[in-house]
């Protein structure tokens, strides 16, 4: 496809230290691949695991979550990012799959991807100690899409309940959970704490999103991904008659001041010539974070697009993964190390 799909987005967002690895040793890895970590509706969803093989006793995780506007991808592109996280960060990398709109017949709700989000880590924290990882030490991050249900985790992290996401309550249902646990104890134990974010070139503002026409044939993702336009919650809710729906799965209305609670620290990254999320939507972002005293870090990588976090040499894209993504890798390394 030669059109530049990232660009075409620009018309529907118009949003807004335990170990001291040096960045550029390259250690090995073991890759556990599709493990299966839950099936919600009979849909499988499956990760990676690239499990470094340096000896150690346990090591801090970072769990990848894809882009692709909510309707196309899969862990596969994101995976030269989790192969050189895990070779050159000493990190245990976890790359997952999550149910994309376009799935179960064009019927996944937005709220159930920020579902499967949230089953992802709690699987991770349940069982990454079998692959020599420490649930005490997780960090997410995500691009564009990947980055929204990220943040999402983070920020709607206790907004759990057993009824799901319907009428008032608006709360959300892993598409995991440990054994014995209800979504409200998950919450109450903040079961869903990360010590960690970073966010790459995210979308905040699904309601925004909507009302710019991202659930219209305007929309080349739907096309792209075989399926017909719809709203993101069906078509009995809209950004008009249900904008509660819309600001829920938005890490926009999330943020929160810190002597109420603390988030994690957070690394923001966006590039200089991103038409979807622009600087001035990142900014705003990082502004809302600062005036509420969360930990934010911001930068902005000239003359970078949207998407460079991908794998390979796609089309869409100027150059290949090694030149485009290893820089901005390297400062992800740089900052978890610092934190985590």
């Amino acid at each position: 496809m030669k059109t530049n799909r990232y660009f075409l987005l620009y018309f529907f967002f118009l949003l807004p230290a335990c170990f001291t690895v040096n960045a550029q040793e390259e250690i090995a890895v073991q890759v556990h691949e599709d493990i299966v970590w839950a099936n919600p509706k009979g849909f499988e969803l499956t990760l990676d695991i690239y499990e470094p093989q340096t000896g150690k006793p346990s090591y801090p995780v970072l769990i990848i979550f894809h882009g692709g506007g909510w309707l196309l991808n899969s862990k596969a592109i994101m995976s030269d990012m989790a192969r050189y996280m895990a070779t050159h960060g000493d990190l245990l990398v976890v790359n997952t799959n999550y149910r994309l709109l376009a799935d179960l017949n064009n019927t996944t709700t937005a709220n159930e991807l920020v579902e499967d989000a949230m089953g992802a880590v709690l699987w991770v924290k349940d069982h990454i100690g079998e692959y020599h990882g420490d649930p005490r030490r997780v960090a997410v991050t995500g691009d564009s899409a990947g980055g929204h249900l990220a943040s999402m985790v983070m920020l709607a992290g206790r907004q759990l309940e057993s009824d799901g996401f319907s009428g008032d309550s608006l709360g959300f249902t892993p598409s995991y959970l440990p054994a014995g646990l209800s979504p409200e104890m998950v919450a109450e134990q903040d079961g869903l704490k990360l010590q960690a974010v970073v966010l790459s070139y995210t979308a905040f503002d699904l309601l925004k999103a909507a009302k710019n026409g991202f659930e219209t044939a305007n929309n080349p993702f739907w096309k792209y991904a075989n399926s017909s336009p719809r709203g993101l919650f069906g078509d009995d809710a809209s950004a008009e008659t249900r904008p509660d729906f819309y600001r829920a799965v938005s890490p926009a209305y999330y943020v929160i001041d810190s002597e109420v609670y603390p988030l994690p620290p957070q690394l923001v990254l966006v590039g200089s010539l991103d038409p979807v999320t622009t600087p001035e939507i990142a900014t705003r972002y990082v502004e809302q974070l600062k005036q509420a005293g969360q930990p934010v870090e911001f930068r902005v990588y000239e003359g970078k697009g949207h998407g460079f976090l991908d794998s390979g040499c796609p089309e869409y894209l100027t150059g290949c993964f090694e030149e485009r993504a290893i820089p901005v890798l390297n400062d992800m390394i740089a900052f978890l190390q610092a934190t985590l």
